[in-house]
């Protein structure tokens, strides 16, 4: 398929006369990519738009401290770098090459899509134009913009569900996410909560910066450990926890047994630079169907049960009635 054939198959040029449609054509080039190049990368000036030919474009976004993830991914015939391009922004993310992957790069190597229509002024607001009216078509008819791979969906979902600190979910995320676990009283749900014991004595003698590297240290381990288990996330402060869908009283000890264990054997000593520091974990699970329906009922019922469990000694987990025991 011919450079312009493929110009055709997007919104924004379909409407060019053959002219301009030969000018941008002049100006562009196809490019091959080998499995795993980098197309472009996070930070990098934008302004050039990208034509999947073939294969596909993974837009991978780095975490601090997670590591990297895939949060989108372009197929044929898709356009990439178009609001980049018209905001005069940069790469917000990475785009690497899935497997071998040729794209209609717009223009081609070492040239300047601006310095293009500078030259060309009446293809310049034709093509404006037309980006207008397709970003505004989006909007109207939201599902071909609002798409849960979409990297702007999933960054949106990272800022309104993401904890800036430990890079995992939020309490907001907790709270409107339990309910859908909650429908049905047949299926069992569990909610874990969990607080250091000892976690003020760390702050007030290592400071607070090796408090926030302890709690970094202990949500990257809590990750890893339920990995495919249960869902992460950082309730309130110093507070860790995990949703357990479908996972009953039995199951739900277990696994704040193991937890229990892997943070008593978490080795703290370079974030707090000091040695023979152990942190001291008391655990709270909360039951649905068996201590509460609703979903902010469940959450303050486990959140209670970490500070009873520091009252009483700590390192310890408990459930409701465990609680209620004097």
């Amino acid at each position: 398929m011919m450079k312009k054939e493929w110009l055709l198959k997007t919104e924004i040029f379909s409407n060019l006369d053959d002219k301009a449609l030969d000018i941008i054509c002049e100006n562009s080039d196809f490019i091959t990519y080998n499995p795993g190049d980098e197309i472009f990368l996070s930070g990098e000036r934008a302004g050039v738009l990208y034509i999947v030919v073939s294969g596909s474009v993974h837009i991978i976004k780095k975490y601090i401290y997670e590591g990297t993830s895939t949060i989108a991914e372009f197929i044929s015939g898709d356009i990439i770098g178009e609001l980049e391009f018209f905001t005069d922004s940069d790469f917000s993310d990475t785009g690497i090459a899935a497997g071998e992957t040729t794209l209609l790069k717009i223009p081609g190597s070492g040239k300047s899509f601006r310095d293009v229509l500078e030259h060309h002024p009446e293809i310049a607001t034709v093509i404006l134009y037309k980006f207008l009216r397709v970003i505004s078509h989006r909007i109207r008819n939201s599902n071909s913009l609002v798409k849960e791979n979409s990297a702007l969906i999933q960054e949106l979902k990272r800022q309104v569900y993401g904890d800036k600190l430990t890079g995992l979910y939020n309490k907001i995320y907790l709270e409107e996410t339990l309910p859908q676990f909650m429908k049905n009283r047949s299926e069992p749900a569990s909610l874990i909560l969990m607080k250091s014991d000892n976690f003020k004595l760390i702050n007030d003698t290592y400071g607070h910066e090796a408090g926030d590297e302890t709690l970094k240290m202990m949500a990257v381990e809590l990750s890893h450990l339920m990995e495919g288990r249960g869902i992460v996330l950082r309730y309130f402060g110093n507070e860790l926890g995990v949703i357990l869908p479908g996972c009953g009283r039995d199951r739900a000890y277990h696994e704040a047994e193991l937890i229990q264990a892997m943070m008593n054997r978490l080795d703290i000593s370079e974030t707090i630079k000091a040695a023979n520091v152990k942190l001291s974990m008391s655990l709270g699970i909360a039951l649905y169907p068996d201590h509460a329906d609703a979903s902010d009922e469940l959450i303050r019922i486990a959140h209670e049960l970490p500070l009873i469990g520091k009252e009483r000694g700590g390192n310890i987990i408990l459930f409701p009635e465990d609680a209620a025991e004097q």
